[in-house]
């Protein structure tokens, strides 16, 4: 048995457990890649806390996730709840709505940068339908943050195959049921919906808050974390010490503190689920 998980298991221990045990070693160190690792202690955990570039990433970032992450679980289950009614060419747009979540991230950010072009850019061309002159969104600190997350919103289609999945698990009879007591679309969607496909909303309420702590394509290929380091998000903050900088100790402190940072969150989030999650065979 050991001989044939060996392949994997010799893949595991060398791209995968020796880099994270080694990246946990660089945290103690000063290390440019090019040199010797010297060990410095929690230097570059001293030096993090007191850098006003961490804290203007961390900001960035929770700024990105509170306000994108809600709207991208709306919109997908607005979507789900929309293809899930039996309309004509359904099969098309479920398609369609999945779509944009195939093309990868270098090409998704390279069209969307035209698509926020200030003169040429569709975006602004459809607001000068309604008579609104468009700001020059990746340009403008105020307006660079908002147009990633404008942009994210058009991934939702992943979020809402999953949705689509769930609202086709909740049992017929539990719904025939509620409207036979009276109860409304509204409260057959509060009170016997949302409550069966609770876990599919925790688990992709972890995962894109999981997703928005890791942005970066959209940070490097469209604004190079700027203008004025508004869109200067923790993981380009961690790449510009590691790959510019060539700082590889002070970069692997940053990625173990969003990695306890991580599960933290989805600690919190999984111990607040107990109340609100239903599973058919009762709790976790």
């Amino acid at each position: 048995m050991y001989l044939f998980i060996s392949p994997w298991l010799i893949g595991f221990l060398v791209f995968a457990l020796y880099p994270i045990l080694s990246s946990l070693y660089y945290s103690f160190t000063d290390y440019d890649i090019i040199h010797p690792p010297q060990f410095i202690g929690l230097a570059n955990y001293a030096e993090m806390f007191g850098n006003d570039l961490f804290w203007k990433s961390v900001t960035v970032t929770l700024r990105y996730t509170l306000i994108s992450v809600p709207i991208q679980l709306l919109l997908a289950l607005g979507f789900a709840l929309l293809l899930n009614q039996k309309i004509p060419l359904r099969g098309f747009f479920r398609t369609a709505m999945y779509f944009p979540s195939m093309v990868s991230g270098v090409a998704m950010s390279l069209l969307w940068y035209w698509i926020f072009n200030p003169q040429i850019g569709l975006f602004n061309y459809m607001l000068s339908w309604f008579g609104i002159k468009g700001p020059a969104w990746l340009m403008n600190p105020d307006t660079a943050l908002y147009a990633l997350m404008i942009m994210s919103f058009w991934t939702a289609g992943s979020g809402m195959i999953l949705f689509l999945a769930g609202l086709q698990g909740v049992p017929a009879s539990l719904v025939e049921a509620a409207k036979l007591d009276g109860a409304g679309r509204f409260k057959v969607f509060l009170h016997v919906t949302l409550p069966m496909i609770s876990p599919v909303l925790l688990f992709q309420l972890i995962m894109g808050m999981i997703d928005s702590f890791q942005v970066f394509t959209q940070a490097f290929v469209m604004t190079q974390g700027g203008p004025n380091y508004s869109t200067w998000f923790y993981v380009y903050n961690l790449y510009t010490s590691a790959f510019k900088e060539y700082r590889a100790g002070y970069s692997s402190a940053l990625a173990w503190v969003l990695l306890v940072v991580v599960m933290l969150f989805t600690a919190l989030v999984m111990k607040l689920s107990n109340r609100y999650v239903h599973y058919e065979g009762g709790k976790r």
